[in-house]
């Protein structure tokens, strides 16, 4: 792999938008395959039995946790990381990540004991099937013993993403599909593991991914990074982490809410909207490697005072995020129903399917927006107002609206998926408000803390 140079390191520098693209690609198509790594997992499942597919879809659930808190402790190390590159003050950047893997190691444990305290009374409370309650546990056991490693990749490529390093993720979450491909049939059918297999493969793969870039993130910083028990730093990096995870599981938690509503239609619109969501999520991938390089490009900023250029960067983000929508909105309305017939032959799955695609492409770019806001308030350490917004938007805001439009105005379930659209775009507009403002009062970072 070709080291990066001095100036794409530098993100304080150069062209904006070729920093942008350098980032983000990578970022958005390591997240393809990383959805691609899930499905092939579904895959196999189903390969075992319908009793294991099962299991996996609720062990699932347990496992978006562990995905929630690896997503906090990605978001926190970039966040704390991002801005000491930016000041060049490379002492403290090793600190940080000391203090992120060290923090790692104490929530892994805390994950481990309350999962093994706590996850088989939830996957009972999921599941009345006894038999799919303990398919699931085989696999959750499994995970929860090797969540270290999930966020020991997720703490370091965090700090590889503050260097403006995308690429090392993307090479690992590429690797990883194509080695659980190997790897799942290995431990499924051949060490007879059935669905337990399946995370025996994933921790196998975790376990190498961590070690990956903590190698390589010892060449971007010169030393092998150790664990650090600074409780000041610790506290810092808490109040990043954990408005991040807990966003996430906003999101989590509002699928939930969404498919309650949807499912007093039927196990169809259940069906159709599900498999629409999955391929919006495809589609808002770009989004996702434009979020990394704005974290990225504002963190290391931030940290040099470079005010101006921080808002530089959140009005060209925005260009790019309308460039992307201008191209997948009429994907979303034209092709929806190309699409949908991949999936199911059911007319019923595809019509709903291909409504809520075509009716949340006007929601599109507010998708954009949100992130490209978010991204740049945890960039520079305002990680709150993206929780608030995601509690209103995820939650608060959806169960209302569809309780009135379902239960007291006897509306249909299209409307389910306009009142999404209109809460997205005013979630959006609220976040762009926000945010503007807090560029205007912005200062620069503190060199003290």
């Amino acid at each position: 792999m070709k080291a990066a140079t001095a100036e794409q390191k530098d993100l304080t520098q150069g062209s904006v938008y070729k920093h942008m693209i350098r980032i983000g690609i990578p970022a958005a198509l390591g997240m393809v395959f990383n959805t691609l790594y899930n499905l092939t997992d579904n895959w196999f499942a189903g390969q075992i039995s319908d009793v294991a597919l099962s299991g996996l879809s609720i062990a699932s659930i347990v496992f978006a946790l562990f995905l929630a808190l690896g997503m906090g402790l990605q978001s926190g190390t970039s966040a704390m990381v991002a801005a000491d590159l930016g000041s060049k003050r490379i002492d403290k950047v090793r600190e940080w990540i000391d203090c992120s893997h060290g923090i790692t190691w104490f929530l892994s444990a805390v994950i481990l004991l309350l999962g093994w305290l706590f996850a088989d009374d939830l996957l009972d409370f999921l599941s009345d099937d006894a038999q799919i309650v303990a398919v699931a546990w085989d696999y959750t056991s499994v995970i929860l013993f090797g969540n270290l490693f999930f966020n020991l990749t997720s703490c370091f490529a965090g700090a590889l993403i503050a260097h403006g390093n995308t690429t090392s993720y993307r090479n690992v979450l590429i690797f990883g599909f194509f080695a659980n491909w190997l790897l799942n049939p290995l431990f499924i059918f051949v060490f007879d593991f059935g669905v337990a297999g399946l995370a025996w493969s994933t921790l196998v793969i975790k376990m190498g991914s961590s070690l990956y870039l903590w190698k390589v993130l010892m060449n971007e910083v010169g030393v092998w990074s150790k664990p650090a028990y600074n409780f000041d730093h610790w506290k810092q990096l808490l109040a990043q982490i954990m408005p991040a995870s807990m966003n996430m599981l906003t999101i989590i938690i509002g699928g939930f809410i969404t498919i309650y509503f949807i499912s007093q239609f039927g196990d169809y619109p259940v069906a159709g909207y599900s498999v629409g969501i999955r391929l919006e999520q495809l589609l808002l991938m770009p989004a996702l490697g434009l979020n990394a390089s704005v974290m990225a490009l504002v963190g290391q900023n931030y940290g040099a005072g470079n005010i101006d250029r921080v808002k530089e960067i959140y009005s060209k983000s925005l260009k790019i995020a309308l460039l992307i929508s201008v191209f997948f909105i009429p994907t979303m309305i034209f092709l929806s129903p190309l699409m949908m017939t991949q999936f199911s032959d059911n007319q019923e799955i595809v019509d709903v399917g291909v409504y809520y695609l075509r009716a949340d492409a006007f929601a599109f770019y507010g998708y954009m927006m949100l992130f490209c806001s978010n991204a740049l308030l945890q960039a520079i350490k305002q990680p709150l107002f993206p929780l608030v917004i995601g509690v209103l938007r995820q939650m608060i805001l959806p169960i209302i609206a569809f309780y009135v439009l379902i239960e007291v105005l006897d509306f249909g379930l299209y409307s389910i998926f306009w009142s999404i659209v209109a809460i997205v775009l005013t979630s959006s507009i609220i976040a762009l408000i926000y945010t503007q403002h807090r560029l205007k009062i912005l200062k620069p970072k503190p060199q003290t803390d």
